[in-house]
């Protein structure tokens, strides 16, 4: 079916639950696949370099096509786009499984051929978060979005515990189809539903060819027009690139620093997801949040200062480690939710994919650089050293931005400051 103009309403919030709900099971055969893959590297090599190298080349793609996924959000067709990058990550699963069947399944190699799953959530990513405002009613947001939360860290809670699960009776070739599998489910109501368009039909005459420069600028102007907006994202992007040793690591350091197995990884990670599902839970039932920007910067030294004690802990104490995890967790989605109701409330929806894709690209800027360096510095200082510096660093850059910066007077339940900028937004012309 074609996308048609609309304007939020009960229709296209009844299309957008049933599309969301498809996607968690594709997000749960995604879930499953790449922690396997990830703990088979692990076992397979031993090696933090590998992990760092697997890390980087998957979100490599992510840093350099995001922004231009974000321009065809607004211009194409949504379900289009969502359609194209769920088949062709559903290919690249069959491609791994087929070289395991076939027993050329080199830990490198994997690692390559995996790396494209990235290039996929590259354009997927974008178009999910541009889909929500064009859906939802604004009345629902907030409330869409905690509740997105819960469900997708319910998801994250139960995919690795599943993953660990199926690797001690299975063979990991047979466990990869459940992506396959999950992707059969996920299709079907994207297929079904109607996407509201919200953007300009592209013209198809040669003349009339989009301007990407243009338009990732503009997306780049109506951030700037937000006031801290920039330096919110700023430090997200740094922040970004000091917890990376920890995403990266975390199967090396259960396995080798702490002699652990993949039910001990999917401990900790159980109790991350845990602590998620407690936040969103939070996030959904509170309607709305005073002083969202104290909240907010609160909630990001809460997550760097918990995961310090990482570093710390004694070896083998997986229980601790979950019980850490578990406060890092529900600090998240208050975090994400507050800074992504501030977005979707400000931004026009007409312009929510080039936001979109210019909020993704600063926050994963250094991601990739990070991953990659992780593994030496791993060697050179230790993991738990590694992550108790990084830690350290993170909190006291949110300190010295919450002090020495204008953002702390920011005041976005104010509803004619609010007004100003959506004005100052539509008016926007790039040349």
């Amino acid at each position: 079916m074609e996308e048609t103009e609309v304007i939020a309403n009960k229709k296209t919030f009844r299309n957008y639950m049933l599309m969301w709900s498809g996607q968690l099971f594709s997000l749960m055969g995604s879930l499953i696949v790449q922690f396997v893959i990830t703990w088979w590297v692990t076992e397979v090599t031993g090696s933090a370099v590998y992990l760092s190298i697997g890390m980087f080349l998957y979100f490599l793609p992510m840093v350099f096509v995001t922004p231009f996924a974000g321009v065809l959000t607004d211009r194409f067709n949504r379900k289009t786009i969502i359609t194209v990058a769920d088949s062709l990550q559903a290919l690249v699963t069959l491609w791994i499984i087929v070289m395991f069947y076939m027993n050329y399944a080199d830990p490198f190699i994997v690692i390559l051929i995996n790396s494209l799953r990235g290039l996929c959530q590259a354009f997927h990513q974008p178009v999910i978060a541009a889909i929500i405002p064009s859906m939802v009613p604004k009345e629902r947001l907030s409330r869409i979005n905690g509740i997105n939360f819960l469900f997708t860290s319910l998801i994250q809670l139960i995919g690795p515990v599943i993953g660990a699960t199926l690797l001690a009776f299975f063979p990991i070739n047979l466990i990869l189809w459940m992506d396959i599998i999950t992707f059969g489910i996920a299709i079907t109501p994207l297929l079904l539903v109607t996407i509201p368009f919200v953007g300009n039909l592209p013209d198809i005459r040669m003349e009339e060819k989009i301007s990407f420069r243009k338009e990732f600028k503009e997306g780049m102007l109506t951030i700037k027009l937000i006031p801290g907006l920039l330096i919110i994202l700023l430090l997200s992007m740094v922040l970004n690139f000091l917890i990376t040793p920890l995403n990266v690591l975390m199967p090396y350091f259960v396995y080798a620093v702490h002699l652990g197995s993949a039910i001990d990884l999917a401990t900790i990670m159980m109790g991350f997801n845990l602590g998620m599902i407690c936040g969103a839970l939070i996030t959904a039932l509170k309607k709305n949040w005073k002083h969202k920007v104290i909240v907010y910067f609160s909630g990001l030294i809460i997550v760097m200062g918990t995961l310090s004690t990482l570093g710390f802990a004694p070896r083998g104490s997986f229980l601790l480690m979950a019980g850490v995890a578990i406060i890092t967790g529900i600090a998240l989605p208050i975090v994400n939710t507050i800074y992504m109701t501030i977005v979707q409330t400000v931004v026009p929806a007409n312009k929510m994919g080039r936001v979109s894709s210019v909020d993704q690209s600063l926050s994963m800027a250094i991601y990739p650089i990070g991953t990659l360096i992780s593994g030496p510095l791993a060697e050179i200082l230790g993991v738990q050293n590694l992550f108790i510096y990084s830690a350290f660093i993170g909190v006291l850059i949110t300190f010295l931005t919450w002090r020495f910066t204008k953002v702390r007077r920011i005041n976005y339940d104010d509803h004619l400051t609010l007004a100003t900028i959506t004005e100052k937004i539509n008016n926007i012309n790039v040349s």
